[in-house]
């Protein structure tokens, strides 16, 4: 009995772990993070306007909603992986663009 507990307590973990692995984002989550960062010091410094914060979270919030969808089926792919950094690093250009661009908040 006691062996069978254990052996159903193992089989969890390891199905746990391995539907864990085929979801994880970490990069994906650390990019996002980074560039709220850099939004967030845009606006603290005046190199963002509101209409270029509102348009650049926009942004990021349809990247969640794709890493989200990513996700709901249980395996992130290889091409849906590649997509969300496609998304990051437009976003990031587009950060880039937006804080260099002139346009101060008044």
């Amino acid at each position: 009995m006691k062996k069978k507990l254990f052996v159903s307590a193992v089989s969890v973990f390891l199905f746990v772990l391995v539907s864990k692995a085929q979801t994880a984002t970490p990069k994906v989550t650390e990019r996002q993070e980074n560039q709220q960062a850099r939004i967030a010091q845009g606006v603290k410094s005046g190199e963002l306007t509101a209409a270029e914060t509102k348009n650049l979270e926009n942004r990021e919030a349809k990247i969640q909603h794709d890493k989200k969808a990513a996700k709901s089926d249980g395996t992130v792919t290889a091409a849906e992986r590649a997509k969300l950094n496609r998304e990051e690093d437009r976003s990031s250009r587009a950060i880039y663009r937006q804080k260099h661009d002139g346009q101060t908040r008044k």
